[in-house]
């Protein structure tokens, strides 16, 4: 594996644009198995997580094939079911968690389906009940095998139904739906997911012919359709990209421009960035964080310490908590970070102490931040990553920190983030990528 070595301490100038969302790449690329006409993506990210996907699908007899620097154009025509059985799928399905949402699309197009049990980053428990509860009230007849690890799903003819998930997961809902456009009938979910990610799908799913109705809200009607037609679409800017690098730019003093972040999609990003002190210039699509000597985190209006918690959208998404977290070590004021939706997201706190951030991790979910307001700056140290988040959470201590840090195990953040140092040199960080 990969290790960064950083040299903190500078400065970054110039314009980045963020690449294509990871979260929305994964769920459109599944959805692809559901027609056996072609499917165009566009701003598709180059990173591990999309590219083992598409070798998975690959591998599965569709037709994979690069049409851009950043499209693929992909035909499930022939899909081999046997290859569900063999040893290769279960060694790559296992590794990656965003394989989970092959099941919806084989077993509504083919009426069964099985997968290992995924993997994906240690954040602690990630149960996977809404989403075979929701096959289940289709139809489907599920199965756990204990000894082998595996799920089964199968079902002759899904059937629409009323279900009230019993979580807005994205990933879950994004399944159901995908099981539920080739149903026959009506489906109705209540208490669904409704990030941009599933509205994106919800919508390119439309253009293929299904009939979703209630996208962006948490009550989608589903109207089942016989069969699908090939689309073309666009993904989405990644939006834990634009939050990481406003994160960025505050912790380093920068003035950066983060072009084409779609900013209407964004939610309460910004917001809660602006919380924190940080001044942003919002243009269109563009935004640009101006360098502060100083940025104050704001109390509660009854003057009570900030907390920041993540919740479903469109409260705040989980996977910038650890962005937010380490932008606060060197703000002005305190703040409680509350991470609700997993329970081992926070344990890379230990390394931000051992920089010098002064931070009290009250329990597995909560950590207290208590900002330095630049008057210490942390001390390059040597970590590993331990996930996707975390690990670009420790990039940008690492790049705001005196002297130089290195960080192992940066496969993690390959996983989602696409030439992340190759992009931040340009601007004059110091990132050097060791074999």
């Amino acid at each position: 594996m990969s290790t960064f070595r950083i040299r903190g301490g500078n400065s970054l100038y110039g314009t980045i644009e963020p690449k294509g969302a990871k979260n929305e790449a994964l769920q459109v690329i599944c959805a692809t198995l559901l027609t056996p006409h072609p499917v165009t993506l566009h701003n598709v990210p180059d990173i591990r997580d999309v590219n083992k996907l598409l070798e998975l699908i690959a591998e599965l007899g569709c037709t994979v094939e690069k049409t851009g620097h950043h499209s693929w154009t992909i035909t499930a025509k022939e899909v081999n079911l046997t290859y569900l059985e063999s040893e290769a799928y279960r060694h790559k399905a296992s590794a990656l968690r965003g394989s989970v949402m092959l099941l919806g699309p084989i077993l509504a197009r083919f009426g069964k389906a099985r997968l290992p049990k995924p993997g994906g980053d240690k954040i602690g428990r990630r149960r996977l009940d809404t989403h075979f509860l929701g096959f289940q009230k289709l139809g489907a007849r599920f199965q756990f095998d204990t000894a082998e690890h595996f799920f089964s799903v199968d079902a002759r003819q899904l059937s629409g139904t009323y279900m009230l998930l019993d979580e807005a997961s994205v990933t879950g809902t994004a399944n159901i739906i995908m099981a539920a456009v080739l149903a026959k009938g009506t489906t109705v979910i209540y208490n669904a997911a409704c990030e941009p990610y599933v509205q994106q799908l919800c919508h390119m799913l439309n253009r293929m012919g299904a009939r979703i109705s209630g996208i962006g809200s948490n009550l989608l009607t589903i109207e089942g359709v016989t069969g699908l037609r090939g689309t073309e679409h666009t993904l989405l800017p990644d939006m834990i990209e634009v939050g990481s690098f406003i994160g960025m730019a505050a912790m380093t003093r920068s003035d950066l421009t983060i072009k084409n972040c779609r900013v209407d999609m964004l939610g309460i990003i910004p917001d809660v960035f602006r919380r924190l002190g940080i001044a942003l210039d919002i243009q269109g699509d563009d935004i640009r964080i101006l360098p502060q000597d100083s940025y104050s985190i704001e109390n509660f209006i009854d003057g009570s310490i900030l907390t920041i918690a993540d919740a479903p959208w469109p409260g705040f998404t989980p996977d910038l908590l650890s962005v937010v977290l380490v932008t606060a070590t060197q703000a002005q004021g305190t703040v409680l970070i509350h991470q609700k939706m997993f329970e081992s997201r926070l344990f890379f706190v230990d390394k931000l102490i051992e920089m010098g951030a002064q931070i009290i991790l009250c329990d597995p979910h909560r950590a207290t931040v208590i900002g330095l307001n630049r008057k210490q700056p942390l001390r390059g140290i040597k970590m590993a990553s331990p996930d996707i988040r975390a690990g670009v959470a420790l990039l940008i201590a690492a790049l705001s920190a005196e002297g130089i840090s290195e960080i192992s195990n940066i496969d993690q953040i390959d996983r989602g983030y696409e030439r992340i140092d190759e992009r931040l040199n340009v601007l004059g960080a110091k990132i050097e990528r060791i074999p």
